[in-house]
């Protein structure tokens, strides 16, 4: 049986390799940080979600040990049979004062948070309204709801409104959002979209997930940098990336959404929960980042700098504060090849093309950390330079 398959599945892949689309991973070895080893060299890291760099710092990393030592290496169940300590409920509580919110439960990943809300909120009586352009988690997630749903052009407020009016004879109707769209560093524009939401009595969701930790004048996100806090009765996000960098996500929300979830949400239910090991060091992210914001002004400024250097080479940067930034070629073939010469200068990025992104819409999406110093930053913009003007030599005519 397996030979006709793995036939079909080769020309697959064949197809894939074919358009230019295969995804190749590269190994890394040691911690995640501003520098990290690829095939034996040292390479400056650009392309991580590690905005606040705390994915290897020893704080965290001995919170995390600690955890190990005193609360076990794994859970061994889901937490409603035997799989809450009281680690995860420091966590939740952590995470609802950080942001405040009445309630927060944790899930594996934010790819599960997602997955898990709609379904249990949201049936065929309902509707849900959702940028186009949503983490595939949030569009996977809408999927498992039998809601009606309605997508509206990215950050078009007129095209959201209209969208309302649409859905006006739902029993519950809910703006779904990213706080930041990952692929353009775009801040999606929360005080219009809840003025909206008023007007419409809808709710408002959000996944923060590129945004927590170090948006805002304290980190709190989107909700706090647009000035709706409060407003927001759904935000998701992750473990992943500011806060440490390691794993899991949760969904901070009102207390019966929060109560209804820990009910019914089927990755909460039939998944093990996070290892005591990642708890206790996010909980150690949290103090570091509750406590102190000289993480995030330093980030900060390191994304000024690079934006201020690109933009003086004559680089194409999509406009924005964040520090996801998009370096724009178009081509996707001169795209790849820019990215290899910058892995061969030194500098670890990666392309991105066609479907990940619009035809036409070829990119190196940059992300700075504060981990990295002002002569990294730099260092990068130089082999950027170097790099282009490199391909671009042997271009064809």
């Amino acid at each position: 049986m397996y030979g006709s398959v793995k036939d079909q599945l080769r020309a697959e892949l064949d197809e894939i390799e074919a358009a230019g689309l295969t995804k190749r991973e590269r190994g890394i070895h040691g911690p995640q940080s501003s520098e990290i080893e690829v095939a034996g060299r040292t390479v400056l890291n650009f392309c991580a979600n590690n905005y606040l760099g705390l994915a290897d710092d020893p704080r965290i990393v001995a919170a995390a040990h600690r955890g190990l030592d005193e609360w076990g290496y794994g859970l061994a169940s889901v937490r409603f049979i035997c799989g809450t300590q009281e680690l995860h409920l420091e966590l939740e509580r952590a995470v609802s004062d950080f942001l405040g919110y009445d309630d927060t439960i944790l899930f594996s990943s934010c790819f599960d948070a997602n997955g898990g809300v709609f379904e249990v909120l949201f049936g065929p009586d309902d509707a849900i309204i959702s940028d186009e352009l949503n983490h595939a988690s949030i569009i996977d997630g809408i999927r498992l709801s039998k809601a009606q749903r309605f997508r509206y052009r990215n950050r078009d407020l007129a095209d959201l409104e209209a969208k309302l009016q649409e859905a006006s004879g739902a029993r519950r109707r809910v703006i779904v959002t990213d706080g930041v769209f990952s692929m353009d560093g775009y801040i999606a524009p929360l005080q219009e979209i809840c003025d909206l939401a008023e007007r419409y009595d809808a709710l408002v969701f959000v996944d923060d997930s590129h945004a927590v930790g170090f948006v805002g004048e304290h980190g709190r996100g989107t909700p706090e940098y647009c000035g709706v806090e409060g407003r927001v009765d759904i935000t998701t996000g992750t473990f992943g990336k500011a806060l440490g960098g390691a794993s899991g996500g949760y969904v901070a929300a009102r207390q019966e959404i929060v109560d209804l979830l820990r009910q019914r949400a089927r990755p909460y239910l039939f998944s093990n929960t996070l290892a005591p090991a990642i708890v206790a060091g996010t909980i150690e992210a949290l103090r570091l980042v509750s406590e102190s914001g000289e993480l995030r002004q330093r980030l900060t400024a390191n994304a000024a700098l690079f934006r201020e250097l690109m933009a003086d080479a004559g680089f194409d940067l999509l406009p924005g504060e964040h520090p996801i930034v998009p370096v724009m070629f178009g081509d996707a073939a001169l795209t790849a090849r820019i990215a290899d010469a910058l892995q061969e200068r030194g500098v670890y990025v990666t392309a991105f093309s066609y479907p990940v992104v619009p035809k036409g819409k070829a990119r190196i999406r940059v992300q700075l950390s504060a981990a990295h110093s002002e002569d990294e930053v730099r260092r990068c913009v130089a082999a950027f330079a170097a790099a282009r003007d490199a391909v671009l030599a042997v271009a064809p005519a």
